[in-house]
Order: C-alpha cells, then structure tokens, then sequence
C-alpha cells in the first residue's frame, strides 16, 4: 500500500524567542516492510537543515534558528509504501517461553530488556506479567495475552495523560493513550524477559490524525514482530514506523529548547491519504 502523510507541528509564542535548538525524527526508516518514496521536511523561519542517524538508527533532522521568531512551524511531507508480513498463526508456538532468556544473546537486545525513563520493571510489574500470562508456554502466546491485558485494563482515553506520564501511573489510574498502552505493555515484556521495544509511527487510516505508537517484541527464531495493545492486534501494512527506541523519550517527533517565553501554544496536524 502506498501512504501519502503530512505532519505539522506550529508552535505559537506569546512575544518572541530567540536561539531555537531543535531535534526532529519524523522521516520513517526503510526497510523490507517499508520504503520512503519522498521525504521532505520544511522549517519556517527558514534555516538550514542537518541530519544524522542516532543510536538505534532513527533518522535525526537538526537545525538551530538564533534571530527572534513568534511562531515556528516544522512541516514533514512523504510517500510511504508498505507491504504486508506474516505474521505467526494466532495458536502457533515458535519459541518456548521457558528458553527465552537466550534472546538476550541477540545482537543489540540490552537496552530492551531493562528499565527505562517511563517504563520500569518492579516486583508489582512483573506480578501482574507472571499472572497474565499463567499457564502459556510459548512468547508468542505469551506477549499476545500480555497485549490482551493491557487492551483489556486500560481505558484509551484522549487527553488523559501527556508525554511525560510514567508507566506506573497508567496503572494506577488505568487509563491512557496510545503512548500509555505501549509503554504498559513493554514493562511487562521486560519484566519476564521478553525484549520489547517502542514504535512511533502512524496507524494509516483516513481518518489518522496523529502519530501512533505500538509495541515489537523479539521472538527468536522469528524476529521483531510489531503488536498494538491499544487496538489489541498485530501490526499490518497500515502502520508505518517513523523510528524505535528504549521508550518515547527516545524517538519524540520534535523536541528542543529555546529562549524566551513559556507562554506558547502547540498545535499538532496530520493528514493521512492513500495514495493513488
């Protein structure tokens, strides 16, 4: 499937601001699922534009705007065409969970087996990891049911939490948005030694009309297979990942700081059109 996006992100500020530094990682990662066709990204006021590539591969745009300014706009237009991937039948048990310690023997799984800025591992996580999945004898049953119980205890409620919000208080007040659930669901994947990473991207629909977030575990033998706990399904040709990380402190779409007000307004669009 081909996916035409874009994503702008406007910051209003009361009065002006000056010596912008800013982060962006908005241009998705190819590989054998996906393929970026075009990627352009504009920045008003106009400066010039650096990338670079960070530790887990995401693509990283930078650029600093030094002269005053009351409004900054980072506006990313691409084609993405997707493909679909076989995923493991729903019953199908390819890795024992009993041996899944071996995956930390796969190349670069350290970070996605420990505790992270919004996600932690605590005897209460792994509990509730112990008891959900009670009875399972294979990963891929196992992070399937882990997605069950997230689906299942959480409310998807919009405005409920912000990007700063910590695992451990999506479940004390069991409710959250897409971010919430990924991050619920990586803690109890790592708490029973299952990597799991997190996923930023867009959930391609017509009526998308912000990023996405979801979940991939290891599976050896296998690999990373994408899981979305908010919708309670395995990922398809309808999601496009833009980058992953330990948690979304590793992959926010624009990040940066600057001088002046903390009077602003955040304005976030993103339109999502199959292409013809």
């Amino acid at each position: 499937m081909k996916w035409d996006i874009v994503h702008c992100t406007r910051f209003s500020y009361a009065s002006p601001v000056r010596n912008s530094f800013n982060e962006v990682r908005l241009q998705p990662l190819s590989n054998e699922w996906q393929t970026v066709d075009h990627f352009l990204l504009k920045v008003l006021p106009a400066t010039r534009l650096q990338h670079h590539h960070d530790f887990y591969s995401n693509v990283v745009h930078r650029f600093e705007i030094a002269e005053p300014h009351t409004t900054l706009v980072v506006e990313a237009n691409l084609r993405v065409t997707t493909r679909p991937r076989a995923m493991p039948a729903e019953q199908e048990t390819p890795w024992p969970l009993a041996r899944i310690g071996e995956a930390a023997r796969e190349t670069r799984v350290f970070d996605f087996l420990q505790d992270s800025r919004f996600v932690e591992m605590s005897p209460e996580i792994w509990r509730l990891a112990i008891d959900a999945t009670h009875g399972i004898a294979d990963t891929w049953q196992a992070v399937q049911a882990l997605m069950r119980f997230v689906h299942g205890n959480v409310k998807y409620l919009p405005n409920s939490t912000n990007v700063h919000t910590h695992m451990r208080d999506v479940l004390k007040d069991r409710q959250g948005v897409c971010q919430d659930f990924a991050h619920v669901m990586i803690g109890l994947c790592r708490a029973i030694k299952i990597p799991a990473l997190y996923v930023s991207g867009y959930l391609a629909t017509e009526t998308a009309s912000a990023t996405h977030a979801w979940t991939e575990v290891l599976i050896p033998g296998i690999g990373w297979l994408g899981l979305d706990p908010t919708h309670n399904r395995p990922t398809d040709e309808t999601y496009v990942k833009i980058g992953v990380g330990r948690d979304y402190a590793d992959v926010p779409p624009v990040t940066g700081t600057y001088k002046g007000t903390i009077d602003r307004k955040l304005e976030v669009a993103v339109t999502i059109r199959a292409a013809v």
